[in-house]
């Protein structure tokens, strides 16, 4: 029997050639562009690996993950995103998500992080402290998280313009 994934991702082109990367390797893979669309899907009880992106647009990958294990508790679900926090990290892995990668990551990475096994730890401790500036990033995304996404309401906690906040979080974080 052939494995099914689906793939929450409201980037279209990407979304696709993954799709297609997955097919390639003997998956049926089926695409969803947003949350709604997502909720729209018949069959999610079926659907045994998800891979979601966290953000969809206005939409957060989030709710997509609460929606995936509401309908198939036992669906195996990478989070990916060009904007990793350990606030949203931490969320995803508590939602149900087994595991958490940063764009760009390869179908094969995608593949072994769904295919590892939830008591399999692959967590490093860090030799060096996180810089200023990521400290700074991570802080900014836990505040956010807290607010429930809304930048004016998290702007407000963090004592903050929100112009300056929205530029702040354009900004890809800095790797260390």
């Amino acid at each position: 029997m052939t494995s099914s994934v689906i793939i929450v991702d409201d980037d279209v082109p990407f979304c696709s050639a993954l799709s297609r990367a997955f097919a390639k390797r003997g998956y049926m893979a089926i695409c969803a562009h947003s949350v709604v669309e997502l909720g729209n899907m018949k069959k999610l009880g079926e659907v045994e690996y998800g891979v979601v992106d966290l953000r969809l647009g206005e939409e957060s990958g989030l709710n997509a993950i609460k929606l995936l294990l509401a309908n198939n508790p036992n669906m195996k679900i990478v989070m990916l995103t060009a904007y990793a926090s350990i606030a949203t990290t931490v969320e995803a892995m508590k939602l149900g998500a087994m595991n958490y990668l940063t764009k760009p990551a390869s179908v094969q990475e995608i593949i072994d992080k769904l295919l590892r096994s939830p008591n399999e730890g692959d967590a490093l401790i860090e030799e060096t402290p996180l810089s200023v500036k990521r400290l700074e990033w991570e802080h900014l995304q836990k505040v956010l998280l807290e607010h429930d996404g809304n930048i004016s309401a998290a702007a407000r906690a963090l004592n903050m313009h929100r112009r300056t906040l929205q530029r702040k979080l354009q900004k890809r974080p800095v790797k260390r």
